[in-house]
């Protein structure tokens, strides 16, 4: 017999009954049922009863075993009765019967509660301090394991699709990126210093200029930039892939059969997934609709577009909000009309909290009688006519926000989004799935008002060479594409730009010369002017998928060794000073905290490419 084991202890079932056999597990629970012992002994794959009669000469030895003791128990497998099975557990209508115990390894009294989920152990701090421990709980335990699992099913989809995994470098060059660069000195070259990569974009296009034609990654990522609910501090994994000779469509397919596939695969039975094709909105459309990018399709509510209504309108306060370059925007909220006037002013109460001035509303009750601050401003016929622009009903009430045009839309956005939540409005156990496409290529800087990239530099602008010789850069749309699952941003990706003489075109109505692109991206620059093929790719975030599919708020539940908010890790106590020999050989010298050089800051950097 094994000297630990001979089943797991999610294995033994009725069929069992009256086998001689072995477990190793950790204690989990101790009940004293009339001077009879009962532990459930728990591991990896599951747990089940051990009964210790008082006969036995380790009654007292287990009696006095702290719980999360390491043993090993052999025994007899017992049927329980009718009235004794327990339906929680896969083991439970069997029971080992101890005629052995050993202890492995005794327990000091654990410093976080194990069995509960997670919100009673004391703080995050104190979870991570002890992450080793918190990983045992279930919830927490079956998460990581998810995550393997689904790691394990984007490879062999993506492999089936003709696609192979190539691994790049983790030491690379520090390049100006949308977040803070992780730095690592350099013994050998003092004073100089490799960058972990914020993502492989650049070596996988170089990938394709070599001509590997079909490549992805699970592809560790790595970015100094602060916490999230949905973004942990430090690194993160994501499902990178590039393609040649590939068209947006073509890398759509591809997502349209992986993601779906994945979440119908892993996501709890019942559960609703949109499959293929996802619903495309453009960036502009997307941001008048739902007042973001990254809108949730489990919400119905949607916006409209009342600014033309409104500049003719009685109602001076947003016709000259229109007058300005503003945006009014109208929400209709299906039989809003049975809710409170208390309800009313804290929707506006929140718009305020959030910095915006206020929002306006219109109500049409049963009778037929239209309320509200703004009704009395506008004429019989103008009410007439808004009603039939937004398609309004009895019971129901219309919203309005009137601001600038990214205020407006930003507030409007947490409008949606407030409205549909205490309305009870979000469509459960669904998950639904949209690309965002045609972002703007260019924006205008808000302190400077120079011509800067919105997105990423390296996309392929709609139209080419002639849309950037001919267009005004504002109007300019990009083959750039972003994949949003119920409110968060999975991915985003793009058709890259494979030419080099647009590419520096597209620098050059940004105020950068040639020879400066050539210096800040050489391996990019150079590899194209011998030959690339045109190519596209998209980087879905392994950890948000998971986050979802378990339904966790925070995305620290779904990684095993997370960081903290504060982008520090309390059980390996990282970041820590090092000592000063480390120093000198890393030709390094720490500064005092807080004392900078009385100097200009950098000219802003073009953004390198990411997924």
């Amino acid at each position: 017999m094994h000297p630990y084991r001979t089943h797991t202890c999610n294995e033994l079932r009725v069929e069992d009954a009256g086998k001689t056999a072995r477990l190793s597990g950790w204690v989990f629970h101790k009940r004293d049922h009339g001077g009879i012992l009962f532990l459930d002994l728990r591991d990896h794959y599951g747990r089940t009863q051990v009964v210790v009669h008082p006969s036995r000469p380790f009654f007292q030895e287990a009696t006095d075993l702290r719980l999360e003791s390491v043993v090993t128990v052999t025994g007899q497998v017992v049927a329980r009765g009718e009235s004794e099975i327990n339906p929680d557990i896969d083991t439970g209508k069997v029971e080992l019967v101890a005629d052995e115990f050993v202890v492995e390894s005794a327990a000091d009294q654990t410093p976080i509660y194990l069995a509960g989920d997670g919100s009673d152990v004391g703080g995050e701090d104190l979870r991570l301090k002890y992450r080793y421990l918190d990983l045992r709980r279930e919830s927490l335990h079956k998460n990581i394991v998810l995550r393997s699992k689904v790691i394990s099913f984007l490879r062999r989809r993506m492999e089936d699709l003709g696609f192979r995994e190539y691994q790049t470098p983790i030491l690379t060059s520090s390049s100006p990126e949308g977040a803070r660069d992780f730095l690592v000195p350099s013994r050998i070259h003092p004073g100089e210093f490799y960058a972990l990569p914020q993502a492989p974009q650049i070596y996988k296009q170089l990938l394709m200029v070599a001509g590997f034609d079909r490549y992805f990654q699970i592809a560790p990522c790595f970015r100094d930039e602060d916490a999230r609910a949905d973004r942990s501090p430090g690194e993160f994994y994501q499902l990178d892939m590039e393609m040649s000779y590939a068209t947006q469509d073509d890398v759509f397919a591809v997502m349209e059969d992986v993601i779906p596939a994945t979440f119908r695969e892993f996501a709890p039975a019942g559960t609703k997934v949109d499959g293929a094709p996802f619903v495309r909105i453009p960036y502009r459309e997307a941001m008048m609709r739902f007042g973001t990018d990254k809108p949730d399709l489990r919400n119905p509510l949607e916006w409209i577009d009342m600014s033309a209504f409104f500049a003719k309108a009685g109602f001076k306060a947003f016709a000259s909000t229109v007058e300005k370059g503003g945006l009014v925007k109208g929400l209709l909220v299906k039989g809003a009309v049975k809710q409170s006037r208390t309800w009313f002013d804290k929707r506006e109460h929140n718009v305020k909290e959030n910095g915006g001035k206020g929002l306006g509303y219109i109500t049409w009750t049963s009778e037929g009688e239209l309320k509200g601050p703004i009704a009395k401003f506008l004429t019989p016929e103008q009410l007439e006519e808004m009603k039939a622009l937004a398609k309004m009903e009895k019971g129901d009430a219309l919203f309005f926000m009137a601001a600038p045009v990214a205020e407006c839309h930003r507030l409007s956005g947490l409008v949606r989004t407030d409205i549909a939540q205490t309305m009870d409005l979000i469509e459960k156990d669904a998950f639904r799935f949209c690309w965002i496409v045609d972002f703007p290529f260019f924006e205008t800087d808000e302190e400077t008002g120079a011509l800067i990239f919105s997105h990423n530099p390296f996309s392929m602008p709609q139209g080419g060479m002639e849309a950037l010789t001919t267009k005004n850069p504002l109007d300019i749309v990009a083959y750039q594409y972003d994949i949003v699952c119920n409110g968060i941003e999975l991915s985003s990706g793009a058709v890259r730009n494979h030419r080099t003489d647009v590419m520096l075109k597209a620098f050059e109505l940004c105020g950068y010369p040639a020879q400066e692109v050539y210096d800040r991206f050489p391996a990019l620059a150079n590899a194209f002017k011998y030959g690339a093929p045109p190519h596209a790719g998209v980087a879905p975030g392994v950890d948000r998928m998971v986050m979802l599919l378990t339904g966790s708020e925070n995305i620290r539940e779904v990684i095993a060794f997370p960081m903290n908010q504060k982008a520090q890790e309390p059980m390996m106590n990282s970041p820590h000073p090092v000592s000063e020999k480390q120093l000198r050989e890393l030709h390094i010298k720490v500064r005092a905290q807080n004392v900078a050089p009385n100097a200009a800051a950098p000219a802003p950097a073009p953004a390198a490419p990411q997924a």
